[in-house]
């Protein structure tokens, strides 16, 4: 029996059942598919406040999973936000604000 959930990367996020394919197992295999993408969800929520993340890092994810930017006022009320959310404090989103907005370093010719 060949298995569909291998058939290509992109068949096993298939909306529509394939052909063939019964209700049951239809239904089986979207349900498959949410809990997935909650489990997946989930880690990705652990990992936006774990201390093993640098507050960069902590707050990339956050914007990948909320799909803002971190916004440029540091007066902004997604600041608190993002802190709450990630584990940080005001000031540690305030730096990475900083951060972002000072201009490069410049490297040094060689």
């Amino acid at each position: 029996m060949i298995d569909r959930h291998d058939a290509s990367p992109h068949s096993r996020f298939a909306t529509v059942p394939f052909a063939g394919e019964t209700n049951n197992d239809y239904r089986a295999r979207i349900a498959h598919q949410q809990a997935d993408l909650q489990m997946q969800r989930q880690r990705e929520l652990l990992e936006q406040a774990s201390t093993l993340n640098a507050p960069t890092a902590r707050i990339r994810i956050w914007e990948r999973l909320h799909q803002l930017s971190l916004p440029r006022d540091p007066n902004h009320r997604l600041v608190g936000i993002i802190a709450a959310n990630t584990g940080l404090t005001m000031d540690e989103v305030r730096d990475e604000q900083r951060l972002r907005v000072a201009p490069p370093v410049a490297q040094p010719a060689l």
